[in-house]
């Protein structure tokens, strides 16, 4: 695949990084992942606010330019003959000495990934999936809120994790928290319906603020789903009439069982898709389509 490093269009095995890079030496830097629908990049401006917060956080000389994303986008999908795609913007802290310095980083290195996004798979939406309970709890965000970094430990983990339950191919796991709160999935924010109320963990859980999140939320609260943020236990969720998760690739994806860490499972509702999710899901496309 082709590529962008610093704004210039390389094929992969041909990119390379300073050793001395901080992103490499001390995981200093942050991520965001995007798709694109018909050629256009979704809810972009979303993703570079979030992402310029995190590179305030850690003194990263970089203010993302949308336009300057846009045209890279574009670019990329024409010379990796893609229509759409799954994308990857990454900024490291860039070349510095050894050691961490107590002053500003001026020299920020930016890379935007591309590849095919997955086959459609619109089964999933009408089956669902399962949810499987992690022994891994979720850690806590190294500041004051949880941003996508280069630290990704504790997702390895838990997708290792996943491989010790034969029972849940192709589940998602699900974090607690230290204290035993519902947290979010490895790759996905978690949201239960009950009585009409659409609720996901808070983000003082120490979750990530998921763009697709915040978006579910605004549609919920417009199609007369109160929309509450809160602390939910392994029991709220065992109870709940709906669950689903959301990240910006997969979008809404219902669950329709949960299993726990001794692999029991527990039937979501009725063990289908629910009219929760599914409008959800169809507001949520309703907007990717504009």
């Amino acid at each position: 695949m082709i590529i962008a490093v610093n704004g210039q269009l390389i094929e992969e095995g041909n990119a390379v990084i300073s050793a001395y890079d901080h992103g490499f030496l001390y995981g200093i830097g942050f991520f965001e992942t995007f798709r694109t629908y018909a050629g256009k990049p979704f809810m972009l401006d979303e993703h570079l606010s979030r992402l310029e917060q995190a590179l305030q956080e850690l003194w990263i000389d970089y203010r993302p330019d949308a336009g300057h994303i846009r045209r890279l986008v574009e670019r990329l999908l024409a010379d990796n003959g893609l229509t759409d795609g799954y994308f990857r913007l990454s900024v490291s802290a860039g070349e510095e000495a050894l050691g961490l310095p107590a002053g500003r980083y001026g020299k920020p290195a930016e890379i935007l990934y591309v590849k095919a996004l997955p086959a459609a798979n619109e089964a999933l939406y009408e089956r669902g999936k399962q949810l499987q309970l992690l022994q891994l709890t979720r850690n806590t965000p190294e500041g004051a809120v949880r941003f996508k970094s280069f630290h990704y430990m504790n997702n390895i983990l838990a997708k290792r994790e996943m491989s010790g339950y034969p029972w849940a191919a192709g589940a998602e796991g699900m974090f607690l928290t230290g204290g035993g709160h519902v947290a979010e999935g490895i790759v996905s924010n978690v949201f239960l319906v009950r009585g009409g109320v659409c609720m996901t963990p808070s983000i003082e859980t120490g979750i990530l603020p998921g763009i697709t999140r915040s978006c579910i939320l605004r549609l919920a609260e417009q199609k007369g789903l109160r929309p509450e943020e809160g602390f939910y236990t392994w029991d709220d969720l065992c109870h709940a009439d709906e669950c689903f998760v959301t990240n910006s690739i997969q979008e809404v994806v219902p669950i329709t069982s949960i299993f726990d860490k001794q692999g029991a499972e527990r039937i979501v509702g009725d063990g289908k898709p629910g009219p929760a999710a599914r409008l959800l899901l169809n507001e949520y496309r309703a907007l990717c389509a504009e």
